[in-house]
């Protein structure tokens, strides 16, 4: 199974290299745990290396897209859709039915085999449009089927009912179809709230079957932690951490693209020492390197 890296710090081992190429992942979670985070570091991953983007908004409009990306620290989002590499997609409010029946394979056939990086956010408008299961059913496997003919696709799912047991039905039949699955949650742990990821599958591929803490870092995005231990191994403060990272990337970002590393060197001019607390800072700088290593240009 070929290969892309995601984007997300971390996370490339857990799905044993990456995403799968010309896959579907479906990003289930509870307002705000981090997958349109999760969605637009994929894009980001892309766009940085030559890739062209499509985002397939079901809720929001290009200007919220464009302030939420801002506020996570993309604050370049405008410069890609300005060159028509980030195609940004309104559907919301159409007729879900009409839209993946009719406009889609339309849309699909100017761009089949362009290896794009596809992002829908969130799947849930059309899973509340039908009531019907099968035509819910039939709607999605029509859906995937046709953006996978485009590239690699990360779609987003609102998760409600209890949070983290997956039991409302707006999750089934998305889980079901898609190639992988990846479940974001929060989770009490003593006295404080963290956020907590696990692959519940990935088709073709090995995957990690733990979860594993994760944290959101203005223009880094999610960083997933490398293992259960690491915060204790941080407990010592340390001072000037973005001074200290940006001098162990310094030397070593020789092969990675110049607008990811203009990108990194901005969101670490605009961080403190308290964005990194108990941070393994060695484990981010290789996490870095490694998610731009060994993929060849979409240009």
């Amino acid at each position: 199974m070929e290969k892309i890296k995601s984007g997300v710090i971390g996370i490339n081992s857990l799905l044993d290299g990456g995403v799968n190429r010309n896959s579907v992942t479906t990003v289930i979670g509870a307002a705000g745990s981090g997958k349109t985070t999760f969605a637009t570091q994929f894009l980001r991953r892309g766009l940085e290396t030559g890739y062209d983007g499509l985002f397939i908004s079901l809720d929001e409009n290009r200007e919220q897209l464009i302030t939420e990306a801002k506020e996570m620290g993309w604050y370049n989002i405008e410069d890609y859709m300005d060159a028509e590499s980030l195609i940004f997609i309104d559907a919301n409010g159409k007729n879900f039915s009409e839209f993946v029946r009719e406009e889609m394979p339309n849309f699909v056939d100017e761009w089949e085999g362009s290896n794009t990086r596809i992002v829908i956010d969130p799947l849930t408008p059309i899973i509340w449009a039908n009531e019907n299961r099968y035509t819910q059913r039939e709607l999605l496997m029509l859906l995937f089927k046709e953006i996978k003919k485009i590239g690699t696709s990360i779609c987003t799912l609102e998760e409600h009912g209890i949070t983290g047991d997956l039991s409302g039905q707006e999750t089934f039949i998305p889980m079901y179809l898609a190639d992988s699955v990846v479940h974001l949650r929060f989770v009490r742990n003593n006295s404080t709230t963290q956020r907590e990821l696990e692959i519940l599958k990935c088709r073709n591929s090995k995957h990690s079957n733990r979860s594993h803490y994760f944290r959101i870092i203005r223009g880094f995005g999610i960083i997933i932690e490398s293992n259960p231990d690491s915060r204790s191994k941080n407990k010592k403060t340390t001072k000037n951490i973005p001074k200290i990272l940006k001098a162990n990337l310094e030397d070593r970002l020789e092969g990675i693209p110049k607008a990811a590393k203009e990108r990194i060197h901005k969101s670490l001019e605009r961080l403190t020492d308290k964005d990194f607390e108990k941070i393994d800072i060695s484990y981010l700088v290789e996490g870095i390197l490694e998610d731009y290593s060994e993929e060849d240009s979409g240009s």
